[in-house]
């Protein structure tokens, strides 16, 4: 297995890189002080196209695979780890939509999703647990 990255996955990774560096490391231990949840630097990763990673382009995402994505992960944990795991769910809501919704949903709901315009997130439990 070739594990090198091809040059659009080292540049994905670079920009990640470069957000995490400029938006989220400098705040992001008053953030967790303070609990601050970071709405202007979400709509900031959105623009970035970070709010649908593996929506699919047709619907307005990013449409980027997993590998991808764990690329971006990794680079903004670096910088805050919070906000990188809050980033990861709301990319999973999105693509949820993206994937099993119908259409008339997908059009009332990933539009402002993938500009963080609306924030979104899921309950989890599992039998036996939770």
């Amino acid at each position: 297995m070739d594990l090198e990255l091809d040059d659009d996955r080292r540049a994905i990774r670079d920009m990640a890189r470069a957000f995490a560096q400029a938006e989220l490391a400098p705040h992001a231990a008053e953030w967790d002080a303070r609990s601050h949840f970071p709405v202007p630097i979400l709509r900031k990763a959105a623009e970035l196209g970070l709010a649908g990673i593996y929506v699919r382009e047709a619907s307005g995402g990013s449409g980027l695979g997993r590998l991808d994505a764990a690329l971006v992960f990794e680079e903004l944990a670096a910088g805050c780890t919070s906000t990188a795991a809050y980033l990861s769910i709301h990319n999973m809501v999105a693509w949820m939509i993206d994937r099993f919704a119908g259409a008339e949903l997908a059009e009332r709901f990933l539009p402002s999703l993938l500009r963080m315009e609306r924030i979104a997130s899921y309950c989890l439990t599992e039998p036996g647990s939770g």
